[in-house]
């Protein structure tokens, strides 16, 4: 999938299954952009030394959290409920993966937190495509445009800041190894109405 490079596309009729049920996709996708800030954040805790990444986390995080809003926004314009937040088992196994892959290096943990937050951002970019390109709902279809092109911006900040701090480490070799556990694992999804479900 060109620049994001996963490895297994999602298929089209995915949404489908999300159009049954709008309410559902805008709330897990409202607690998705969430989740992205509160990452963000945690990120800029654990790295307060790197002034530049704190600085470009900072827009992003405030980015998120618009995106938050406008998800929000669209829920209350169409007479439905922000529902209570949602597990995602998706991103759930790429955390595990990311806790056994760092070495406990403070380098090694931010490169696999990079690395996990570049990989939810490049299928979440990706799935965004996939909703523009295929849904019905007009304004939807618009507002997943505009977002798909937010989160590619996302992905590579975290990407670059991988490789920028990740001193001593084969930061590309480690993203390969990311991209093909990923594949490993969304076979599994696809099938419901969430963004990464």
């Amino acid at each position: 999938m060109g620049v994001l490079r996963l490895q297994l596309p999602t298929d089209p009729r995915w949404v489908n299954i999300v159009e049954k049920n709008i309410e559902e996709i805008l709330t897990d996708h409202a607690w998705c952009e969430q989740k992205a800030a509160t990452n963000a954040i945690t990120i800029i805790t654990n790295n307060s030394e790197h002034q530049d990444l704190v600085k470009d986390l900072l827009a992003l995080a405030k980015e998120e959290i618009d995106h938050f809003e406008q998800v929000h926004n669209i829920i209350i314009k169409r007479g439905l409920k922000l529902g209570r937040e949602r597990k995602d088992d998706y991103v759930n196994e790429l955390y595990l993966y990311m806790k056994r892959s760092s070495d406990g290096s403070r380098v090694s943990s931010l490169v696999e937190r990079l690395l996990f937050s570049a990989m939810i951002e490049a299928r979440s970019c990706e799935r965004f495509k996939v909703l523009s390109e295929n849904i019905k709902d007009e304004e939807l279809s618009v507002f997943y445009r505009e977002l798909m092109e937010s989160e590619a911006g996302h992905y590579t900040t975290f990407i670059t800041y991988a490789r920028k701090y990740g001193v001593g480490i084969d930061v590309e070799k480690r993203w390969r190894e990311w991209l093909a556990y990923e594949e490993s694992i969304i076979a599994n999804y696809g099938k419901g109405e969430t963004i990464h479900g």
